[in-house]
Parts: structure tokens; C-alpha cells; sequence
């Protein structure tokens, strides 16, 4: 079994940008390998003509070197790739698109005077390297999508689990197999969400047979670090947080000497942004009040989630503990199970600027953190990942104490269930248990049950 065969629901968004009449061409952003490229491919299929350029070697970007003029860029595509000159239903895909400026500049021309030709762009580290080359695509000109590892739904139609997944989706799994679903998403937390390790894992069930995926993209992405900046102690900094951060995962970081390193803040803080921006990793910050607009604290520490959970597992050596584990909560003092809940928050935005938060407050003698805070119809609802009774969900009842309105969640390893709760103040609220494999269901389980 190949990637190209998981159904990314990417897609969805890629057929509504093909009808739209507001049109731009399309910049796909992402990580390495967490599958741009396979996404067109299969995007592509709808089209009569596809027409694919990497602007890696040197003959595609001659193209846009030679002439600045939309429609003879055009005709000499055309011409190259033996295509009619009056061909329609046109897909060009520019890959490694920050390799040429000209070609960043010509999508402006696209837009303006042949947007019946469908464009999509991308490109590795793109706005690590353009900020670099100081590039910048045309302002109002173009569009954006974000693509990130595979949901835990595309898990399940990578392992061709149809009828699991549509359970999932409709957020309608029954009892009877919760326990089953329940362990695919255990192997989801080992697997993670790169599509490559997906595909063979659906082939091998064998764990241990897709470290070399998982060595490879490490390998790639620490191979890549000259690209982020031109500052030789900047890419020393960046090199540390390759080799030692995974093990932060899920947790609450301060930037001065992390890792163990002698690092000052400001260096380490800067070197985190650069990764940030290549997509590997987001430094998610803490809101203090319940109440939209919800504003981040940028200056207290941010919590460290990295791009996709297997590799997660794999850097910082946790695949066995996890396997042998009876639930994922009990792994890495429930670090895992949060961090994948983190992913499955994100998994399915494809909005660049989407991002996650969650709730601290530091009060003398009364700090209390909510793992993540989920911004639904004009709410915050307060998301926290945790086994046990009510009671001890602390953190969750002074932030319901302070919030005005009655709705929480809990995530956990059992079934559906609701609770009607009394805080430590005495206010009722209304309390949703979701079990792991609905958390990329959260807003349609609210927009039931509020």
C-alpha cells in the first residue's frame, strides 16, 4: 500500500478552490513530507491537463528566468510539455517554488490575467527561506492551505477501516466496538500521522519496521537546518532543539538552558520561531481568562508540541512503553496522550494561522492549568485530558468557575458519556466525556449537545 491511497480530507478544500469563482492560485503549506505533493498528484486526477514543475532543477526554473511575460511563460510551458496551446482544464503545480523569485512573482500575473489556469505552489521551508531570501508572494493575489500529518480518520482509511472511520466521523461509534476502536487509536499515538509511516505500518502492523521512516525524516529535517538561517550560532541552536527537544514534548518549556545546553533565552527563543515557521513544532501559549477574545501570553512559558506524535515516540524512545501500555494516559505521566490530543485538535485545520491553547493561571498558592481551550460559537470550552473521578478535576472547575457558560470536556479512554457536575463553588456544569478517537469531532459533538 502506497500513501496516494489515503484519502486526505484535504481534498474537500482543494475541489471547493477548484469551483470557487474567487479563485487564486493556491500556496500549500506544511512540513516535509507530510504529503503536499501526493495531495496534488491525486488532486490532479480531476483535471484533462496536469503539468508538474520542481523548481529544483535548473530547466524548470529557466522557464520563469527568461521571460516576465504571463502568456509566453505559458506558451513555452506549453510548448514543453507537448500540450495544445488551447488547452482547458489546466492544473500546474510550481513545487519548490521559493527556489525562484520570478516565479513567486509571476503568480500575481496568474491571478490577474490567466486565472483560468488552476495554479498551486509549494515548496520546503518556505517561509524559513524566503524570510532568508527576503521573498514575499504577492499580497492579495494569492491563497492559502495548510496540510498536516493524517487525522486519526485518515489512520483508519489508510489501514482500510472504512466502516470504523465513518463511525468516527459521524462522532456515532457504538459500545460494542469502543474497545476496538480504542486500541486503533492506541496504534494511531505509536504510529503517528505521517503518511509515509501510515502506509507501511498498513502493510507491516509491525511497529519496529517503520524506524527507518521515522530515522529518515529526523535525518531529513536535521539535514535541512543551513536552510533556516544564515547565522552560524542560530543553526548550532537549531541543531540542539533537533536533538533534544523531542523529549519536552507535551510539556511547558522555559528557553533559557533548554535541553541541558547553555542557550541564553533570547537565542533559543528566536531559534524555536525559525522551526516554528518551517511547521515542525508550535509553541502553544497560555490564555489567563476564560472569555474570547483569546488573547496569548507570549511573555510566560509556552508548552512544546512538535508536528506529529509517532515521531514524537520514536526521537525520544517511548514506542515500547506505549505499546505495552493498557492505556496511553498511564504513558510518560500522560504527556502522550495529551500531545496526541494536541494533534487531533489540529489535524483536519487547514488554515496556516490555526494554532492551539490551553488555560493557566499562577495565583500564590492556587496555580491551576486546563490542558487546551477550544474556541466554539463565541465560547472557550476547556478541554482536559484525564482518567479518574469528577472530583479531581480541579483545574477544570476553577476555570468553570470563572467562565460564563456551563460546557467542559474530558477526554479519556472510556465511552461517550455526559455528567452533570457541581463545581468547587457550587455552579452546575455540563460535562462531556469524549473518548480519544472523537476529539477531531469536538465541534460537531458541541453543536449536538449544546
Amino acid at each position: 500500500m502506497h500513501s496516494e491511497k489515503i484519502q486526505r480530507k484535504a481534498l474537500d478544500f482543494l475541489h471547493n478552490w477548484r469551483k470557487s469563482d474567487y479563485r487564486k492560485p493556491l500556496i500549500l503549506r506544511g512540513a516535509r513530507q507530510v504529503g503536499k505533493t501526493t495531495l496534488v498528484k491525486c488532486f490532479a486526477k480531476e483535471y484533462d491537463v496536469f503539468i508538474y514543475l520542481n523548481l529544483e532543477k535548473k530547466e524548470d526554473r529557466n522557464l520563469f528566468e527568461i521571460t516576465d511575460d504571463v502568456d509566453r511563460l505559458i506558451t513555452n510551458i506549453y510548448v514543453r510539455e507537448e500540450v495544445r496551446l488551447d488547452a482547458e482544464n489546466v492544473l500546474i503545480f510550481i513545487d519548490e517554488i521559493q527556489n525562484s523569485q520570478p516565479a513567486v512573482a509571476m503568480l500575481r500575473y496568474f491571478y490577474e490575467k490567466r486565472n483560468e489556469i488552476h495554479v498551486i505552489a509549494a515548496g520546503s521551508l518556505l517561509e524559513t527561506v524566503m524570510d532568508l531570501r527576503k521573498i514575499s508572494f504577492p499580497v492579495g493575489r494569492v491563497q492559502y492551505m495548510s496540510l498536516r500529518p493524517c487525522s486519526f480518520e485518515e489512520f483508519l482509511d489508510g489501514l482500510d477501516f472504512a466502516a470504523y472511520k465513518r463511525f468516527v466521523e459521524n462522532a456515532a461509534v457504538p459500545d460494542v466496538i469502543h474497545e476496538r476502536v480504542m486500541q486503533l487509536f492506541r496504534e494511531y499515538t505509536i504510529v503517528g500521522g505521517m503518511p509515509d509511516a501510515v502506509a507501511q505500518y498498513a502493510v507491516t502492523r509491525d511497529f519496529q519496521a517503520i524506524s527507518d521512516v521515522y530515522e529518515s525524516l529526523l535525518q531529513t529535517y536535521k539535514d535541512d537546518v543551513e536552510k533556516y538561517s544564515s547565522s552560524t550560532s542560530t543553526i548550532r541552536t537549531i541543531r540542539a532543539i533537533l536533538n533534544a527537544g523531542w523529549s519536552s514534548a507535551a510539556e511547558i518549556i522555559s528557553f533559557e538552558g533548554f535541553g541541558g545546553t547553555a542557550y541564553r533565552s533570547r537565542e533559543m527563543s528566536e531559534a524555536f520561531q525559525t522551526i516554528s515557521k518551517a511547521m515542525l513544532l508550535e509553541l502553544v501559549y497560555p490564555i489567563s481568562e476564560p472569555l474570547l477574545p483569546a488573547i496569548p501570553h507570549f511573555r510566560r512559558r509556552p508548552k512544546l508540541l512538535w508536528l506529529d506524535t509517532g515521531l514524537v515516540n520514536y526521537a525520544a524512545g517511548v514506542q515500547k512503553e506505549l505499546f505495552l501500555a493498557d492505556d496511553i494516559q498511564d504513558v510518560w505521566r500522560g504527556r502522550m496522550s495529551e500531545h496526541i490530543v494536541g494533534q487531533e485538535l489540529i489535524a483536519n485545520k487547514l488554515e496556516v494561522s490555526a494554532h492551539r491553547l490551553f488555560w493557566h493561571r499562577d495565583k500564590q498558592g492556587s496555580s491551576a492549568e486546563v490542558d487546551f481551550v477550544c474556541p466554539y460559537q463565541g465560547l472557550l470550552i476547556p478541554i482536559e485530558v484525564k482518567t479518574g473521578h469528577n472530583a479531581h478535576l480541579k483545574s477544570l472547575h476553577l476555570y468553570m468557575d470563572e467562565a460564563p457558560h456551563n460546557i467542559a470536556v474530558r477526554v479519556w479512554s472510556k465511552p461517550f458519556s455526559k455528567d452533570e457536575v457541581k463545581t468547587l463553588k457550587g455552579k452546575t456544569i455540563k460535562l462531556l466525556n469524549l473518548p480519544f478517537y472523537y476529539v477531531a469531532q469536538i465541534e460537531k459533538i458541541l453543536q449536538r449537545e449544546i
